[in-house]
């Protein structure tokens, strides 16, 4: 089973990195590096990996909140306006309550991103950038949505890193100041 699964992601990872189009990561990067605001949404397992995207971003400066509650993703999409970005993850392209708030902010003005294994699906009319992930090795079962997330993963991963490239001058003591800030709570406590 390890193996198995263990060459299941690997296969993905490579299947992700060479379908991922360069010049649309490369336009959402830019946006979110120069975003007044970034929002989040994802629900079931790509919530978690809406969190990890909204928490990376914090880290390094910038106004970032993740939503996996479909309502206060819309109570959040309808304060967004041109300067502002709106992500929106979902493997299937077809979950509403991530298209909703998409379509919320992409009409309100935002430039939208959707992260999806499916670039016909729904979630993609309302994204003026889509990052595609591999959908290959998802199995029946899906326990976990265990290939999709790990090709979310490496999307995400690569959103992040040409972000905090980006914004090196400011990332860089944003990240120190949250690593000194939570350092306490990874030190033995007596």
């Amino acid at each position: 089973v390890v193996a198995k699964l263990a060459y299941d992601e690997q296969q993905t990872l490579a299947d992700t990195a060479a379908g991922l189009d360069t010049v649309q990561l490369a336009a959402a990067v830019t946006a979110a590096a120069t975003a007044r605001r970034i929002d989040v949404y994802g629900v079931g397992a790509s919530g978690l990996v809406a969190q990890d995207l909204g928490q990376k971003l914090l880290r390094i400066g910038l106004i970032a909140h993740a939503h996996s509650d479909p309502h206060l993703a819309v109570t959040n999409a309808v304060q967004l306006r041109a300067g502002d970005v709106a992500i929106a993850i979902t493997h299937s392209g077809a979950t509403g309550d991530v298209i909703e708030p998409l379509r919320v902010a992409f009409e309100r003005g935002a430039t939208t991103v959707a992260i999806t294994g499916r670039p016909d699906s729904s979630v993609t009319q309302y994204a003026d950038h889509v990052l595609t992930t591999s959908t290959s090795r998802e199995s029946e079962l899906r326990p976990a949505a265990m290939s999709s997330r790990t090709s979310q993963l490496l999307v995400v991963d690569c959103l992040f890193v040409g972000v905090a490239q980006r914004t090196y001058e400011t990332a860089a003591p944003a990240l120190a100041s949250s690593y000194e800030a939570l350092a306490h709570r990874h030190r033995g406590r007596s």
